[in-house]
């Protein structure tokens, strides 16, 4: 516990750091969210721009601008959205179980192909199988996310007509009962889920291969074999609970991928998540929803950390906290 409250003291100055520099970047851009709204109208005058300016107090010194969000920050309020007046947070809140579902099943299944193939890789070490896994999975990280998105939606959805290629939900979607809504969602799920998987399985494989052959140099691993127990029990009962550690790293830092979404993802399926909304954000300079979702992950990715460092101990009580 002393360990946990020290890491999360130690976290704030982080995020405070995070935040200054997300907001820094912001405003350093060229272009002000008021110029969306009045370039394109000519009847708009200079002084309707003043007065918009002075609306979301973009006339300031940065740092007032600052000091002024950060004091809404601690109340858990990001501000109001320059683009339709709604408060950031609830905009935020409304995509985030999509974007949750999207992430987590990506996660999940990631980790369900990824790590079973990590350890058969490891076990065949330098055979024909680990050079043409490891040939495949390298492959398959080399390729652009965008583009492999955009080649499984004419495939799969324009040529097969199997999924549907955008949304989450289906135009009759309120008309259907649960048992075929949950259907229609895991349709829509099927093409981001997969493409996700397909380019996250290179990393967390290889973490699972690295892991897997360092415990197998153990000395304790070479007992278990001396003592007459097979390769499959030796594997998995005595060297595949060690293998987990670096892959508790990897998976505690996909925490905030989970909250913060795919930007690529969900804006080329239309995906009604946060990541899409961040970019809709970004184009229109909207920087409450941008310094909210910006936030957001910042705090996820630090916890993240902190939560795979505790999940040490589970892996291995030997682990001692300071």
């Amino acid at each position: 516990m002393r360990y946990f409250i020290k890491r999360i003291i130690s976290s704030i100055p982080i995020l405070l750091g995070i935040t200054l520099l997300t907001f820094a970047v912001m405003h350093i851009t060229p272009g002000k969210p008021t110029d969306i709204m009045t370039d394109m109208n000519m009847k708009v005058s200079a002084q309707a721009k003043d007065r918009l300016q002075k609306l979301y107090g973009l006339d300031k010194p940065l740092h007032i601008q600052y000091a002024q969000w950060l004091k809404r920050f601690v109340f858990f309020d990001f501000g109001t959205s320059f683009k339709d007046s709604r408060p950031a947070r609830d905009k935020i809140f409304e995509r985030l179980p999509a974007t949750i579902l999207l992430n987590f099943a990506a996660l999940f299944f990631t980790c369900i192909v990824a790590v079973p193939i990590g350890i058969y890789c490891a076990v065949k070490k330098d055979t024909f199988i680990d050079k043409g896994l490891t040939v495949i999975l390298f492959v398959c990280f080399s390729i652009p996310s965008f583009w492999l998105a955009l080649m499984f939606m004419i495939l799969f959805g324009l040529q097969l007509g199997l999924v549907p290629i955008s949304g989450l939900y289906s135009f009759n979607f309120d008309d259907m009962n649960i048992f075929m809504q949950i259907a229609d969602i895991s349709k829509h799920l099927v093409l981001p889920v997969a493409v996700s998987v397909i380019v996250s399985l290179a990393t967390l494989s290889r973490y699972a291969r690295s892991g897997m052959l360092e415990v197998l140099k153990q000395d304790y691993i070479k007992t278990a074999y001396a003592k007459g127990l097979s390769q499959k029990q030796v594997i998995f009962r005595h060297a595949l609970k060690n293998t987990l550690l670096p892959m508790i790293t990897i998976i505690g830092l996909s925490i905030p991928a989970l909250i913060g979404g795919s930007f690529i993802f969900e804006t080329i399926f239309s995906y009604p998540g946060i990541g899409r909304l961040g970019y809709e954000a970004v184009m229109s300079r909207d920087y409450p929803v941008v310094m909210g979702i910006a936030t957001l992950s910042a705090v996820l990715t630090l916890l993240g950390n902190i939560i795979a460092d505790l999940s040490y101990k589970i892996a291995d009580p030997r682990i001692k906290y300071r």
